[in-house]
Parts: C-alpha cells; structure tokens; sequence
C-alpha cells in the first residue's frame, strides 16, 4: 500500500520537515506506525470500523494541515506540530490506519493466519517508510555535502505543493462521498 498510498508517504514526507534530529524523526515515524497499527488492527478485526470515502477525505486534510503548518513559517515554533511532532503523528496515525485497513481489506487476509498477516503488513509499512525517510535524508546529506545552494523557493516548493496536492485529494475525496 506504501508504494500506491502517495497520501501516507505524503504525510511522512511533511513530518520531516518539522523534525531536525534523525533519532527524533525515527521516534515520529514510529509514533505513526504505532497509531495506524492499533487502529488497523481494530478496523480489520472488526472491532472498529469506519466509513472508507470520509476517512480518506480526512487523511487528505491531515496533509492539507501539515502543509499549513508548515507554510505559516516564523509562528511555527508555537505550533503543536513543532513543540511535539510525535503527538500528532500519532493522533494523525490513528486516522491513517483506517486508510490503511480500507487498503488491505482490498488485498485480503488469510482467515487462518490473520494476525501474522496483519504484523507483516504493518512491518511492510514501517519498513517502507523508513525507506522513504532514509531516501530524502540521504538527498538531503548529499545536497550539503556537495554545498549546492538551493534557492528560498526550491525549500518552500514543496510545502505548497504539498498543500495543493492535499487540497485537491480532499475536494476530491469529499465530492465522491455524495
């Protein structure tokens, strides 16, 4: 589901840019999978489920909030995202694993080793966004490494589009709900 869920790879992505220390950011990341691990396996298990197209329109939100956050710039260091990132990872993770639940629903699990498959799932994700994390902060070591200058809009330029990508999912994501 990583590879296909840009909207999760999205969020984490966003979450790195609140996070500075590489150890702070794996705490994050882990925040996020916990979160989404508990709500996954309540969803799967059929203990607590949600409505799949309003879960999806609210991850894109999640997103759309990140980039906001991210964009409002020097008020940043007053935000709940700056002050505590693991916080809202974890709140944000409980949201994405209903996302999560939707997608592996469509995979399936086997009847006869549904917790296994279930652990495996979530070690997949975490797995994978790590990856992700480990890509961008290679690039970004790299980057300073080679001390190329980046100009002020190739740092903002993501954080919006980011945020349009966020915006167009979630009015997307809402139109399709009626």
């Amino acid at each position: 589901h990583l590879i296909f869920g840009f909207d999760h790879v999205l969020f984490v992505v966003g979450l790195m840019f609140f996070v500075r220390r590489p150890l702070q950011l794996l705490q994050v990341v882990t925040a996020f999978t916990v979160a989404h691990s508990i709500t996954l396996a309540l969803s799967t298990l059929g203990v607590l489920t949600l409505s799949q197209r309003p879960v999806e329109a609210v991850i894109a939100l999640s997103i759309l909030f990140v980039a906001a956050e991210l964009a409002r710039g020097a008020d940043r260091n007053r935000s709940l995202m700056v002050r505590s990132p693991w916080l809202v990872a974890f709140g944000f993770g409980l949201l994405h694993g209903f996302g999560f639940a939707g997608a592996l629903s469509e995979i399936g699990l086997p009847e006869d080793a549904r917790a296994v498959a279930l652990l495996l799932f979530n070690v997949g994700v975490e797995i994978g966004q790590l990856l992700v994390v480990g890509i961008l902060l290679t690039l970004i070591q790299l980057v300073r490494l080679g001390r190329i200058r980046l100009p002020a809009v190739a740092v903002q330029l993501p954080i919006y589009v980011m945020g349009i990508v966020s915006a167009y999912w979630f009015v997307e994501r809402v139109v399709s709900i009626g």
